[in-house]
């Protein structure tokens, strides 16, 4: 992939990205200043995720990344807008769901329940693995979103 279509893909992977997370700050009913914020966060955090993916990493270490951009755009969002940071970090970070893998994961398991006892352990196998990714995943989308939050804020004792 040349450097011009790399670009390309992550624009329309940033916008795509943008979009579904301002759809889901819209039904979490954020507040309307906070929009932009939250498409920004989606986009950067996808982006950055499919960046790191189309270098080699794998989808996992890639997420973990993705999700700690999203905990730091989070945290400086909320100081500018002063509001919770997750108003912008739920609505990003849905964009890093698994979803195929927890689809195939299910769907995996379905079939054992009518697969015939020779290809029943491949069948188990894929679903295992998938499931072991989908945990992973959403692992490190929530270690990556809270990773700026305990680096940055600290609770001062009560005197």
């Amino acid at each position: 992939m040349s450097t011009i279509d790399l670009i390309g893909f992550l624009i329309q992977d940033a916008f795509w990205s943008a979009l579904a997370a301002t759809g889901f700050a819209i039904l979490f009913n954020v507040p309307t200043r906070t929009l932009i914020g939250c498409a920004l966060g989606g986009a950067i955090g996808h982006a950055t995720r499919t960046l790191l993916m189309q270098a080699g990493l794998d989808i996992e270490l890639a997420t973990l990344f993705g999700a700690v951009v999203i905990g730091v755009v989070g945290v400086v969002f909320a100081r500018h807008w002063r509001v919770p940071m997750t108003i912008f970090t739920i609505s990003a970070a849905v964009t890093l769901v698994p979803g195929g893998f927890a689809y195939r994961a299910m769907m995996g398991i379905i079939e054992l329940s009518t697969a015939d006892p020779a290809s029943s352990s491949t069948i188990l196998v894929t679903a295992v693995v998938n499931g072991i990714k989908t945990a992973l995943i959403l692992g490190a989308i929530a270690a990556g979103i809270a990773a700026p939050r305990l680096l940055f804020f600290h609770e001062r004792p009560v005197v």
